[in-house]
Parts: C-alpha cells; sequence; structure tokens
C-alpha cells in the first residue's frame, strides 16, 4: 500500500473507530432499513442464508461457503468480529476486503449517512451498520452468487435482519449477551428466531427443548417448514458428518451446515461428494486451531461464554489423554458472566494458568480473573502480558519446552495474538471490534 493509501486508510478507519466510540452499539433495525434503502436495497438482488445462534454460526457460515464454493458458485461471507483485519468480516471467494476497497465504500457511504441522519446522531448509522452496507454492496458488485450473513447479535434487532433469505438457520441457543437478549433460553431463542421469515425454510441445530419449542412456535406462526439436526441425525455425534475442524462441536456444526446444503437442494448442484468435498477444505481458524511454537504445540481457540466452556472442558480432557500431559493455560475474557465458566473449566485441567486482558474495553482484569479460579487449582498463576508472553513471532515465554500450549477465551485475545504470530500482515485492527 503506497504512502498516501496508507494515509486515507487510517483517516478512514480512524472514522469508524469513531462511529463505534460515539453510536456504540445500536440495537434495532430501522436504522438499516433507511440505510439499505438509499443504497439501492443491494441485498434484495442476492440469494442469501442467514445464520443466528449463540455458538457456532460462524463455523456453520464457513463450511456452508466451503461446500458452495466446492460446488462451483462464487460466494460471498460475512461474518464478525474479525480476528486481526476488518476486511475479514467481508469476503468473496474467501478473498477479504481490501484497505483499499473499505476506503472507498467510506468515502461513498459517508455522506448518505450523514443525510439520513440529518444531524440528529440517534439516526446516523453505526460501525456495524456501515460494515453491513459495505457486505451487501460488495456481494452485489461481485456478483456473488450466493452469499452467508452471520447475526452480530441476537436476530430479531440485528442490523442484517433486514434482509430476506432463502434459508434461515439457528445453530445453537445459550445463556450469552443476557443484559440485551434475556436470561433465560427461551427469552434468548425469540430474540434468535426473529430471523425467520415468512414461508422461509429453517434449519436448526441441536436446540435444548425449551429452545427448540420457542423456534417452531415461530416458525409455525410464519408458515416456515423445519429441518432439525437431530431429526435427521440422531444424537450420537459418531454419525455425524466429518470435518477438518477439531471438536465433537465442529461435527455438530458440520450435520448443521450439510443439513442447511441438502435444503438448498438441487438447484444449487448439491451432492453427498460435494458436501464432503467442502467440509474438509474448512478454513476457520482459531477454533481449536493446531500451531507451532518451536517445537511445542500450541492450540488457539475461541471458546468465550458458558456454551463454549462445556465445549473446551471435553477438548482439555481429550488433549490430556492425547498427550499425557496437563497444558499450559494463556487466557483472558470479556465479561465476568463469560469468566467464570471459562476459569472453572480451566482450573480443571491446567497445571499452569497465564492471566492476560484483552486490549478491550470490557475485559477483565488481571484481580476479576484470578478472583474465579477454582480453589481446587493449586498449579502457578501468572499474571501477565502478551507482549511478555510473544517477545517475537516465534517465541512464547510460558512454559517449558516440553509443555502443550492452550491459549483460550476472547476472540479479540486470540486475534492479537494472531496479530503477533504474523507481524508481516501488519497491525491488528483490535480497535475495530464492536462493543
Amino acid at each position: 500500500m503506497s504512502t498516501g493509501a496508507s494515509t486515507d486508510y487510517e483517516a478512514v478507519t480512524s472514522y469508524l473507530f469513531g462511529l463505534k466510540a460515539t453510536h456504540g452499539l445500536k440495537f434495532g433495525i430501522d436504522r438499516m432499513r433507511l440505510f439499505a434503502e438509499a443504497l439501492g436495497h443491494p441485498e434484495k438482488s442476492l440469494s442469501l442464508l442467514h445464520v443466528a445462534g449463540t455458538n457456532g454460526k460462524g463455523s456453520v457460515v464457513a463450511m456452508l461457503d466451503a461446500i458452495l464454493h466446492a460446488a462451483g458458485w462464487r460466494t460471498g461471507m460475512y461474518t464478525s468480529p474479525h480476528l486481526v483485519k476488518l476486511g475479514e468480516r467481508v469476503q468473496v471467494d474467501r478473498q477479504p476486503l481490501t484497505p483499499q476497497e473499505i476506503t472507498e465504500y467510506v468515502r461513498e457511504l459517508r455522506p448518505i449517512a450523514e443525510q439520513l441522519a440529518d444531524g440528529d446522531l440517534e439516526d446516523h448509522p453505526s460501525f456495524f451498520e456501515f460494515v453491513t452496507a459495505m457486505a451487501f454492496l460488495q456481494f452485489a458488485r461481485k456478483q456473488c452468487e450466493i452469499g452467508f450473513v452471520e447475526v452480530g447479535l441476537g436476530g430479531r434487532l440485528d442490523a442484517t435482519n433486514v434482509l430476506t433469505p432463502i434459508v434461515s438457520v439457528i445453530t445453537s441457543i445459550g445463556l450469552d449477551h443476557c443484559e440485551m437478549l434475556g436470561n433465560t433460553h427461551a427469552e434468548i431463542a425469540a430474540e434468535k428466531s426473529g430471523i425467520i421469515k415468512q414461508g422461509c425454510p429453517v434449519v436448526i441445530g441441536r436446540l435444548d427443548a425449551e429452545s427448540e419449542a420457542v423456534v417452531r412456535a415461530k416458525a409455525a406462526q410464519m408458515e416456515a417448514k423445519v429441518y432439525s439436526v437431530r431429526d435427521v441425525f440422531g444424537d450420537d455425534v459418531e454419525k455425524y458428518p466429518h470435518t477438518n475442524l477439531e471438536g465433537d462441536y465442529q461435527r455438530w456444526n458440520a450435520a448443521t451446515a450439510t443439513l442447511t446444503a441438502r435444503v438448498l437442494g438441487e438447484k444449487w448442484r448439491i451432492t453427498d461428494g460435494v458436501i464432503n468435498r467442502g467440509l474438509t477444505h474448512v478454513d476457520w481458524p482459531g477454533r481449536w486451531q493446531r500451531v507451532r511454537m518451536g517445537s511445542r504445540l500450541m492450540i488457539l481457540d475461541s471458546s468465550h461464554n458458558p456454551e463454549g466452556a462445556k465445549v473446551l472442558d471435553d477438548n482439555l480432557a481429550k488433549l490430556i489423554e492425547e498427550t499425557g500431559r496437563k497444558p499450559v493455560v494463556i487466557t483472558g475474557a470479556l465479561g465476568v458472566a463469560r469468566a467464570g465458566a471459562l476459569l472453572t473449566t480451566i482450573g480443571k485441567h491446567a497445571h499452569e494458568i497465564h492471566l492476560v486482558v484483552p486490549s478491550q474495553a470490557r475485559a477483565c482484569t488481571h484481580e476479576q480473573l484470578a478472583s474465579m479460579l477454582p480453589d481446587a487449582f493449586t498449579g502457578e498463576v501468572h499474571r501477565t502480558d502478551l507482549l511478555t508472553l510473544f517477545p517475537d513471532a516465534s517465541q512464547c515465554t510460558a512454559g517449558g519446552p516440553d509443555d502443550v500450549l492452550v491459549l483460550t477465551g476472547s476472540i479479540y485475545l486470540i486475534g492479537e495474538v494472531m496479530a503477533r504470530l504474523a507481524p508481516e500482515h501488519g497491525v491488528g485492527e483490535g480497535s475495530l471490534q464492536d462493543f
């Protein structure tokens, strides 16, 4: 990138950060409806699938993208948050938005947004709404034949919910973002089922009975046929489709993606062979991802909420069985509710723990993290930072030469470490994350 282009991109990202800082997270879709209308409704020209869920929605989007790419289609992916670079959120044929494209989109969208606001900050599109608009425009202009859109938060009032999909997907229901979505599975299921549209088929993953009842009731109201992973694959994960992503939960996600692809049907050239090819070539980093730090194994895994902590519990137990030793765990989290379940799980399986504070406003402090470790944990606990732990791209100072390392917790923390491990790609853009 030239110096001029670099300066332009810095100005644009500074503007986007200002939107985030000024407007925060705006729940509701009225602004996005007006924004999309002002842009000529690019989303209406697209064949889109809409994916909601507490966990697994990003993985299912990546799996569907791989399957439809294997079928020969030009695909679009919209996910959030990003790991390292903002452009990762919007991809066409797995090519992220470039800094130049982001710069051009912001220049195009800014005057439209300001005209819509007409001086009222409450009516000005938010950071997330800006990026959602970029996704719709990029998919349309790059002539995507099919696109996959991940809900940002909840479903009913999420900015992405202005689209009318060809299939809606709800991957899982768990207790997360309770302050905005509700304190029970039923309340959260009601928010996520808000993506169900009139007559549009719905695929559901392995939901608890209470959540499934809410989703099915909403689907019946909308005359939307429901396809259930449990109905098709049962409860035995060993009978679920295989994927190159590790962990039983990824086989749950693979079953959800498989069923969704089958619902798309012959029009999209979906066969069992296409599905298998796609599922064995899924690119979705930071989810129980194995990397090497010199001679040592390090696993990167964004298990960031109570439902994810249950999966982490199983994965750590299997890792100990595989390696014959307890791992050294590096962790940090956003929010006390998330950190409690995470630290309880880690305390059962680690022999040494390094607590770090992600560079996010909602990050738990060292003291908060330490206070949530179980009393039964007797290993060493270190309060440290990523610069100390990763002084360069090839070195981690935690543990000894024979230790297995596990970095887990906030997806933002995983992104910070990935940026340190690949400095040639430039500085990470963690400030451009959502509240």
